[in-house]
């Protein structure tokens, strides 16, 4: 895995942020409302442990799906051509990264569609998830956070995309969680009511300039995969 994968995923989580407000803000905003109050308690350090417990959750399901799925690439690795498997999930990854940066910056919206891959399995997650809501403490931030982690989002199984290429466990956790890193500030500034950097991420020139850096991440992944088949 190069630099470049974690500083890719990284960006796609920072710059997916009006994506990320739409999927989990009002989840994170009400979260956020009904944090039990205690008397003599600083409201907003309390409000940022809830939402830091919740995003954790969050995150370490982000890492844990990239793990299994760098995992399974071992796997497959056995019954193919592990250098030939490998490149071509190389190819995939980059053509990803480059649809990716098309939504980023509104001119296609095709990565949406792959929300629906993940409908079945969060039929299965959900009726669980919505037993910790709403949410009491902070222990039970961090498991509905582990647990609405797995909310279909064609951001995340975009980036997964890019974790099973990474070809282990270790790199395909290492993606997931710089993703999961970028889409941080995104949803604190949800939870504590912070517009300054939605307002700022949503920019068009801002969205422009950001899809068009995934998408020169993608080709420079094309380039080298492409040259490594020759």
């Amino acid at each position: 895995m190069n630099d470049y994968s974690l500083v890719g995923a990284f960006l796609v989580g920072i710059m997916g942020a009006g994506h990320c407000i739409g999927m989990c803000g009002g989840l994170v905003g009400a979260l956020s409302a009904n944090i039990p109050q205690t008397n003599g308690s600083n409201t907003l350090v309390k409000q940022l442990g809830y939402l830091f417990s919740y995003n954790s959750g969050r995150i370490i399901s982000y890492t844990t799906a990239g793990a299994l799925v760098g995992l399974s690439t071992n796997a497959l690795g056995l019954l193919f051509d592990v250098d030939l498997y490998l490149l071509v999930l190389r190819i995939i990854a980059g053509l990803m990264m480059m649809i990716t940066g098309l939504y980023i910056a509104q001119i296609w919206s095709g990565v949406v569609q792959i929300e629906r891959l993940g409908k079945g399995l969060w039929k299965l997650v959900s009726p669980l998830a919505n037993r910790f809501i709403p949410i009491k403490s902070i222990p039970q931030a961090f498991i509905a956070g582990g647990l609405w982690g797995w909310l279909p989002c064609g951001l995340v199984y975009s980036m997964l995309t890019w974790a099973v290429a990474a070809g282990n466990a270790l790199d395909g956790a290492l993606i997931m969680a710089a993703f999961g890193l970028g889409t941080l500030p995104a949803l604190l500034s949800a939870g504590v009511a912070a517009s300054t950097f939605s307002r700022w991420v949503q920019k068009s020139t801002v969205k422009k300039v950001s899809g068009m850096l995934l998408i020169a991440f993608g080709i420079q992944t094309l380039y080298v995969a492409i040259g490594q088949l020759n």
